[in-house]
């Protein structure tokens, strides 16, 4: 199984960036974190991540064909990025969306996902473990 890992803007500032929201794990170590993961499931893991739209989506589009699950998280593009909608919605591979935090009890504005709508599964507030839990889904659904 090949899954791949998206992370949006901000999220290489992890351990730096309002740590007591998003823990001082940094993202070198969420990146070894989610590498051992994947030996430990078996699956091989591809890890990207940009603060930028246009390359996220690329990123997307190029996985086409080539990966069985994403795990994504979009940072603030949750909130306002169709493009990567449309993106996820137009590779059809199995998705999970991923938080850090408890979004959805956090600001007004963060109640929106439109990667949601892509996604078949989302994971919020477990910290930087939201992302294993995320790889497992995908490997359970992959071998059913």
């Amino acid at each position: 199984m090949k899954i791949l890992v998206i992370n949006g803007p901000n999220l290489n500032m992890l351990g730096i960036r309002e740590p007591d929201i998003y823990g001082r794990t940094t993202y070198a170590d969420l990146c070894d974190m989610i590498r051992d993961h994947a030996q430990k499931i078996g699956a091989d893991v591809e890890l990207y991540q940009s603060n930028h739209e246009g390359d996220l989506v690329d990123i997307i589009q190029k996985a086409y064909g080539n990966m069985d699950g994403i795990v994504i998280n979009p940072g603030a593009y949750t909130h306002t990025s169709v493009a990567i909608l449309d993106a996820l919605k137009a590779v059809a591979i199995p998705a999970v969306e991923v938080h850090i935090s408890e979004v959805d009890k956090r600001e007004e504005f963060r109640q929106i996902s439109y990667v949601r709508l892509a996604c078949f599964a989302t994971i919020t507030g477990h910290g930087v473990n939201g992302y294993l839990e995320a790889m497992d889904l995908l490997r359970e659904r992959h071998e059913s």
